[in-house]
């Protein structure tokens, strides 16, 4: 399997490593027992969207050569690919991306973000939390002054019973933890690839070697051993009678014909798992599309190796119809299923890259333009929101904030976005700064 590193040298192996340690590999039953008792589905909610799905394209893809390219730029700017029609009347893609020019229709492409945070760490946090870091930061940092989308969703909106709320495939990304929210909003992180033969889900699927009728002994054995540890610690606050819920939400889990088959991606018919395409990027986006069936409200798939300062042109040839195959394949599906209206789609990395191409035939970090591509959770499709100029140097019309994508998902998900949250030391802080999402993109 490739490994997908950015400049900074950060695979992601070391994302998993350096993310949550023994929260993330401790299993269903860890991410569980993390849970606060209250937190159950919340009610009431007022945005369509009910689930998000977000690429996260780690280390700042090319808007020249995907959502914004410039045909009629110099060479040294537009680069080797041409552009192609699309369904959005007046609106061009590489020609790399053919499959998404044809649901063009159903996208709604953001050119015009823009920020100050040029290195990957920074950048990362700004576009995750929708608060830059309050201190400078390196390149390769892992930093979190802020809790991410993914937490605050899954916070706010809940899980199904007995399944995690928040994730994130196959590692956490380096901004996308729960900061003063605590371990109990954490990702659940699958760092297996579900295009293997043997692909399973750690706790959710059985063991191997271990029967039903050896599991039942095992949990038998762990109530009892649960139990005496209550008759030592029977203080009022005792955790006990939570670790046993947790681990009785696990048992069910496993247990479970619903949960294994939500699961089991085996099942998915091989004309489907054909069209997602059998790579590691593909099984997992059909896994995403998996659980926002059994309800869970935040999937990120973390999708690394877009830090192209060499040989861009080269490996995007390769890359391109890949990954365009799999977005395409994502809204269709969940089109086809009756689950586009609900669920929201997003793709984006931490920033641009640079108008000029440079020495080694790449482009370098950029943040004063990039685009975004929205579909599903009510966004009107078929349009471009703002520009950049004629070389792609900066967003020039309609300009917006990574405070306003931000506000944008939070608003569709039915959270508001100025709400006021408070640290572990009682200080209150704005859940986003400016609460004003793109309002093109709200239906």
């Amino acid at each position: 399997m490739a490994l997908h590193r950015n400049c900074a040298g950060m695979t992601r192996r070391d994302c998993l490593q350096l993310g949550l340690g023994t929260l993330l590999g401790g299993g269903l039953a860890s991410a569980l027992r993390a849970r606060a008792p209250e937190d159950k589905s919340k009610a009431g909610s007022s945005g369509k969207a009910k689930s998000c799905i977000l690429i996260w394209m780690d280390g700042g893809p090319t808007h020249y050569e995907t959502f914004d390219p410039k045909p009629t730029a110099p060479v040294e700017f537009r680069g080797e690919f041409s552009s192609i029609a699309t369904r959005i009347t007046g609106a061009r893609f590489s020609e790399h991306m053919t499959r998404m020019a044809g649901i063009a229709n159903e996208l709604a492409v953001v050119r015009s973000i823009r920020h100050d945070q040029g290195n990957h760490g920074a950048g990362n946090h700004y576009m995750m939390t929708g608060a830059p870091p309050r201190i400078p930061v390196g390149c390769g940092a892992f930093v979190s002054f802020h809790p991410s989308l993914g937490s605050v969703t899954a916070a706010e909106k809940g899980a199904p019973a007995g399944l995690p709320a928040y994730f994130s495939m196959p590692s956490m990304t380096r901004s996308g933890g729960p900061n003063f929210l605590g371990s109990k909003y954490a990702p659940f992180v699958v760092p297996d690839n579900p295009n293997g033969a043997d692909f399973r889900v750690r706790d959710v699927a059985l063991p191997r070697g271990l029967s039903g009728e050896r599991f039942a002994s095992r949990t038998a054995t762990r109530n009892e051993v649960d139990r005496f540890q209550r008759l030592l610690d029977h203080s009022a606050l005792d955790p006990a009678p939570f670790l046993d819920e947790h681990y009785k939400q696990a048992h069910q889990l496993m247990s479970s014909r619903e949960a294994q088959a939500a699961f089991d991606i085996g099942r998915e018919p091989d004309r489907v798992r054909e069209t997602y395409g059998r790579n590691a990027f593909g099984q997992r986006a059909l896994l995403a599309r998996r659980l926002v069936e059994a309800g869970v409200p935040f999937i990120t798939l973390a999708d690394g190796g877009w830090d192209h300062h060499t040989k861009l042109f080269s490996t995007l040839k390769k890359r391109l119809p890949e990954w365009d195959q799999v977005f395409s394949a994502l809204v269709q599906d969940l089109r086809q299923r009756g689950l586009l209206d609900t669920t929201l789609v997003v793709a984006l990395g931490e920033f641009g890259r640079t108008p000029q191409i440079n020495k080694d035939a790449g482009r370098d970090h950029w943040s004063n333009a990039m685009s975004v591509v929205f579909a599903g959770g009510g966004t009107p499709g078929g349009q471009v929101v703002g520009a950049t100029d004629a070389k792609g140097f900066s967003a020039v019309d309609r300009v917006l904030s990574p405070e306003s994508f931000v506000s944008t998902i939070y608003s569709k998900l039915g959270i508001d976005p100025n709400k006021i949250l408070y640290t572990q030391t009682g200080r209150p802080t704005h859940l986003v700064s400016d609460p004003t999402p793109i309002r093109e993109l709200m239906g």
